[in-house]
């Protein structure tokens, strides 16, 4: 018993810390007054559900302790406050599982559910608050792009996609999303590597639909539309490492997805296109609305060409997105200049 008694000392230590780390993220960095409040509620209720085992301290050890000198290299490191809060949530819950498997050993004699149930609920509450703190300490938003390139191979039926790239990167562009639905993963991860290396200094380079080749290619992010993987998945599966867009067409999709831990919104359509059909047009009205918002940087999209842009440009555009305008011109250089020009006039 005393050798279980120094495992659940050891590891109720480090719960109380990893939630102190958590709860000074929360409020001194977010200034998240809720957040704040439901973490100190855990680290009271977590002190109370640990009173119930008795003389933890007394088998206390810490100089004979032979894992105090143990330590990695991941450890002395921390890439910012995101990673910090992070590696707090990780060390949280794997105490909170340690002493929850361990403290089955001590039977129920502690109350009427028993320890480990006690502690069962208290680690579920943590992975929520783990989801929430990370959602929110996400990496600053990205700037604002002003003119980001669609780029499919499909279209580019008067230059190769390549030239029209390069076309585009030299004419301004500052964002290039790779959207090939139906390339695999395989030749879809090379062509983005491709990309990258060529241009990834000068402009940010997002992945249509999927995660995986964004973050096995090292691209900047990834776009997702409504019927793709979710933001908030794509957010709990690989956190801050990725920028993530989401496409909306109405102020309710926006605030959802802000919710859900996007960067940017794409916002439209907002003009009749040949190149995705929507059965309705967002139109500059939905523009004028988020921009009332201005919550998350935003890319308007959908049938913008040099006759059209004015109107968006006359709601405040700041960012767009477009495909066919450049990829099927026979002059992607002069085709995107022309847009430059007019975002920048």
């Amino acid at each position: 018993m005393p050798g279980i008694k120094r495992i659940l000392d050891a590891n109720a230590n480090r719960a109380r810390e990893a939630l102190r780390v958590m709860e000074d993220a929360a409020r001194f960095i977010l200034d998240d007054a809720e957040l704040s409040r439901q973490l100190k509620q855990l680290r009271h209720d977590f002190a109370k559900a640990m009173s119930a085992v008795p003389g933890l301290e007394v088998n206390r050890d810490t100089p004979g302790d032979v894992g105090t000198s143990i330590t990695t290299p991941g450890e002395m490191t921390r890439s910012g406050v995101a990673d910090v809060a992070t590696a707090a949530c990780k060390r949280l819950t794997e105490a909170l599982r340690t002493i929850e498997e361990y403290g089955k050993t001590l039977g129920d004699w502690t109350g009427p559910q028993g320890f480990s149930t006690a502690i069962e609920k208290i680690r579920y509450r943590a992975y929520e608050l783990e989801r929430q703190l990370n959602l929110r300490l996400l990496p600053t938003r990205p700037r604002q792009w002003k003119l980001c390139l669609l780029l499919t191979e499909s279209l580019c039926t008067h230059q190769g996609w390549w030239n029209v790239l390069d076309d585009a990167v030299n004419a301004g562009i500052d964002c290039v999303q790779v959207r090939e639905k139906n390339m695999d993963a395989g030749k879809l991860t090379k062509r983005v590597n491709t990309i990258l290396d060529a241009f990834g200094t000068c402009v940010t380079v997002i992945v249509n639909d999927r995660p995986d080749v964004a973050m096995a290619s090292g691209a900047h992010g990834v776009h997702l539309g409504q019927t793709d993987i979710s933001c908030e998945n794509v957010r709990q599966l690989f956190g801050s490492q990725l920028i993530i867009g989401v496409s909306t067409s109405n102020l309710d999709e926006a605030k959802q997805a802000k919710k859900n831990g996007a960067d940017y919104c794409g916002v439209g359509p907002m003009f009749h296109t040949t190149t995705k059909h929507k059965p309705t047009l967002a139109g500059p009205a939905y523009l004028r609305e988020y921009l009332a918002w201005n919550q998350l940087p935003h890319l308007a999209i959908g049938g913008i060409n040099t006759q059209n842009i004015h109107e968006l440009i006359e709601a405040g555009v700041q960012g767009i997105a477009v495909s066919s305008t450049v990829c099927t011109a026979d002059d992607p250089l002069d085709a995107t200049k022309k847009l430059v020009d007019a975002m920048s006039a």
